[in-house]
């Protein structure tokens, strides 16, 4: 079989966050490798039912007295809403269709030009000093091998880092516990109104059953989502503590006990007779179980949660955002938040999209997996925020192959510049 095995950047992960990467070097004209282990981009909205897009605006008030909406995820996420929205598959900037994303996403990449090869999973890396030269990954057709000036980690999990011998960080630094991993799942044949009419009823039994016992499931309440399509309610409510979301053994004991948990809730339905749920029934569990926090890059800067709450606003800003630092429990019941004022926002720095200097000079990472500590990753995890990361990692790995620089001497302003024209914001 023939292939070209040597690109400009190769991209690890076909989330939003990796799309995003992707579709920013190549409108630079570079040329572009997306590799994803599916057989689908999305990532975790595609693969994990990760919905709806969580909050990317704060408020801001003007000086003649009224409100404005001001957007801090902006560039290729608001492009891809604003399409999902003239085709009428998402509702208002957040509820979207998620196979419309597929579709969307992979007609992105063939306008763009970009190369995808779809069930191809990360087997091998290989690094000349602290360069990277090529990465391996296995397919129907054996191992493949390709060759780039520029790669950028988009796993979600730091896969790329890791195998390259990156330093990363796994959960809180206390214990190495990471945010619980949930698997959602979607329900049909539901009384809309009845169910959100007699939801405190719910809500009220399902606190009765947890003090009881009669819950193994150790979430504190039941989180669901009315997903925009008619009889069809989207829950993000299993909770599966203290199992490592990358040990596979752990991952696949995670899903089993997520499916229990499931059941276990359908039950709690049926036995309670719950208004608008009498008919319902499972429709659809998520493929893969969702994966709040795992490994992180120890990179050039590690951002902090305090960084955040300060709302720092970094010189090599490359991303903003302000989704409240929303820890789910690692070791059981309960969700704890900090809520950013109105008006107020925090910056992402270039430097933690890189590794340090000693460890590899031509890697990037977006995502939920750049160098940041527990407490920051708990905001900047969300789709929003990871597609801007991505956005970022893709121009500048394109700056990168233009001025034949390292990852660590980039022209951050021409970075910056490329955002700004790419209609990205960077919050400074």
């Amino acid at each position: 079989m023939e292939y070209i095995n040597t690109y400009d950047v190769i991209v690890l992960g076909g989330g939003f966050t990796g799309c995003a990467a992707a579709l920013s070097a190549a409108r630079q004209g570079r040329s572009v490798l997306l590799l994803e282990a599916s057989g689908f981009l999305g990532g975790a909205a595609s693969n994990c039912l990760i919905f709806p897009l969580m909050p990317y605006a704060t408020t801001l008030e003007n000086e003649d007295g009224t409100k404005s909406t001001h957007y801090l995820s902006r560039g290729i996420l608001a492009e891809l809403v604003k399409d999902l929205q003239k085709t009428g598959d998402i509702r208002g900037d957040s509820g979207f269709l998620d196979e419309a994303v597929k579709l969307l996403l992979d007609a992105k990449m063939i306008e763009a030009g970009v190369q995808v090869l779809f069930h191809a999973t990360l087997c091998g890396v290989k690094k000349n000093g602290t360069h990277m030269e090529s990465v391996s990954v296995v397919t129907k057709s054996g191992v493949l091998e390709f060759f780039g000036k520029m790669f950028i980690d988009a796993t979600g999990d730091a896969d790329l880092c890791e195998m390259s011998g990156i330093p990363t960080r796994l959960g809180r630094d206390s214990d190495h516990l990471c945010q619980p991993m949930t698997l959602c799942f979607r329900v049909c044949n539901v009384d809309k109104k009845k169910f959100y009419d007699n939801r405190k009823e719910m809500n009220r039994l399902h606190k009765e059953w947890l003090d009881s016992g009669r819950f193994t499931n150790p979430r504190e309440n039941i989180l669901v989502f009315d997903y925009p399509i008619d009889g069809v309610l989207h829950f993000n409510t299993t909770r599966v503590v203290k199992h490592n979301p990358v040990n596979p053994f752990d991952v696949t004991r995670a899903e089993m006990e997520a499916r229990r948990q499931v059941q276990e809730l359908l039950n709690f339905f049926k036995v309670n007779n719950l208004p608008g749920l009498e008919n319902a029934r499972l429709v659809y569990t998520a493929p893969n179980i969702g994966v709040r926090e795992s490994r992180m890059l120890m990179g050039e800067y590690v951002l902090t949660g305090q960084d955040l709450v300060d709302c720092v606003k970094f010189e090599d800003a490359i991303a903003a955002g302000n989704y409240d630092i929303d820890i789910h429990n690692p070791e059981g019941t309960g969700t704890s938040h900090y809520y950013f004022p109105h008006g107020t926002w925090y910056t992402i720095p270039y430097r933690s999209l890189i590794p340090k200097a000693e460890d590899c000079d031509n890697l990037l990472t977006g995502g939920r997996c750049i160098s940041c500590d527990h407490e920051a990753q708990a905001s900047i995890r969300i789709i929003p925020i990871c597609c801007t990361t991505g956005e970022a990692a893709g121009a500048a790995a394109s700056v990168c192959v233009k001025n034949g620089t390292t990852v660590q001497n980039a022209d951050v302003k021409e970075i910056q510049q490329i955002l700004t024209e790419s209609g990205a914001y960077i919050g400074l």
